[in-house]
């Protein structure tokens, strides 16, 4: 299986990310930078690599009134997506070419995330700058990329790098975005975590793809994890989920404040 298989990846690991406590914490982080409780309103929010919904339908339960819009490139992660967030809409693109949305969305999002998404990709500057066509003037775009040592189960979903807050910010500002906050989060609990997938290697990836539910200690284990991510440092040098904050660039009097 090429570990560029994203509709095969979604159909086979769907239920087990659901329950995966390292998603609950990353989506607690990109509410927290994103912070729409005090944007501007009408809030227009697009996510690049919107996978199978649980970030948008998390916002729409939160923030009912924001639009929606979500991209990806996996046909079932749509289908899930959809089904999860009826009122978003979703389009199947690839990332890595120009994304080729209706003329609407063009300049449209006042808000962006990419979660998870730029490890997979041999050239992240160019899939951000391909992501810029949908944000409006002064827009922020939330990023999330892993940093620290890189699993088994990693390279199994194709990662092609991990990230150090230094070759993220490099990224970002190549492809024209202006940088006001990168981060690490997670120390110590979610790196303790990352460290117990590195060291289960190859048998982790047996488990996820026997198509029987998760063993009960590995349940267990998740639901210790979530508890202890309660303590992590959200915002530090140290932790190993790596987070930034950017913003399109503003022209003149489109300036919004977000």
């Amino acid at each position: 299986m090429s570990p560029d298989d994203w509709d095969r990846h979604w159909k086979a690991y769907a239920k087990s990310a659901s329950l995966n406590p390292a998603q609950a914490y990353r989506r607690l982080l990109i509410l927290q930078a994103l912070d729409l409780g005090r944007a501007q309103k009408p809030v227009r929010l697009v996510e690049i690599g919107s996978g199978q919904g649980d970030l948008l339908r998390e916002i729409k339960e939160r923030h009912p009134g924001v639009e929606l819009l979500g991209v990806d490139i996996s046909e079932p992660g749509v289908e899930f997506a959809s089904e999860k967030v009826p009122d978003a809409v979703f389009f199947r693109r690839d990332v890595n070419e120009p994304l080729a949305l209706p003329e609407r969305y063009r300049g449209w999002a006042t808000h962006a995330v990419c979660s998870e998404v730029l490890e997979h990709l041999d050239n992240p500057r160019a899939a951000l700058e391909n992501a810029r066509s949908c944000l409006a003037p002064g827009g922020r775009l939330v990023v999330t990329v892993p940093a620290g040592p890189m699993s088994a189960f990693d390279r199994h979903i194709g990662h092609r790098r991990h990230f150090t807050p230094e070759l993220l910010r490099e990224v970002l500002e190549n492809a024209g975005l202006e940088v006001p906050a990168l981060y690490g989060a997670g120390f110590p609990f979610f790196n303790l975590y990352r460290l117990t997938v590195v060291a289960r290697g190859g048998k982790l990836i047996q488990d996820l793809d026997a198509e029987r539910p998760l063993p009960a200690s590995a349940r267990v284990a998740m639901l210790v994890f979530s508890s202890l991510f309660r303590l992590n440092a959200d915002v530090g040098r140290f932790g190993w989920q790596l987070v930034a904050t950017a913003v399109e660039p503003s022209t003149g009097d489109s300036r919004r404040v977000v």
